[in-house]
């Protein structure tokens, strides 16, 4: 199996030629060749114009061959989903920014109270509002 490392420094991830990638998968290089030229891959490329398959790239791969194989989703279909995975994705990442963002806020100045919290045998709420009776019952 080829396997080819890109020639750029610092990076050590395994890059993999298209006839390895095609072997691997069981699918002829044209059908890899089709799916970058719908957009659903974009492999790297050398400097010599041979492409190059990431690990990313390879798990992409394996979700279009789910996708296609396992499913019976057609190539518009796998666009279609790929897209809304990566939205889902973004939507995800924007979220988390905004919790983390809350969560600073909220605990800034709180620390040690948190903390003594969480070190607590017994997890107690925060105060809320108390009914006091008037004393006419």
């Amino acid at each position: 199996m080829k396997r080819a490392r890109k020639a750029k420094a610092g990076q050590e991830a395994p890059f993999y030629h298209i006839s390895s990638v095609a072997e691997m998968y069981g699918i002829h290089p044209q059908t890899l060749r089709l799916y970058e030229r719908e957009g659903l891959l974009k492999p790297s490329r050398s400097e010599g114009n041979t492409r190059l398959y990431s690990a990313e790239d390879l798990k992409r791969l394996e979700i279009i061959l789910n996708l296609i194989r396992d499913l019976g989703v057609n190539l518009a279909g796998v666009e279609v989903i790929l897209n809304m995975r990566a939205k889902i994705e973004r939507i995800e990442a924007e979220v988390n920014e905004l919790l983390d963002f809350v969560q600073r806020e909220f605990f800034q100045g709180k620390e040690e109270e948190f903390e003594a919290r969480k070190r607590a045998l017994v997890s107690i709420r925060p105060a809320g509002v108390v009914r006091v009776g008037d004393g006419d019952e």
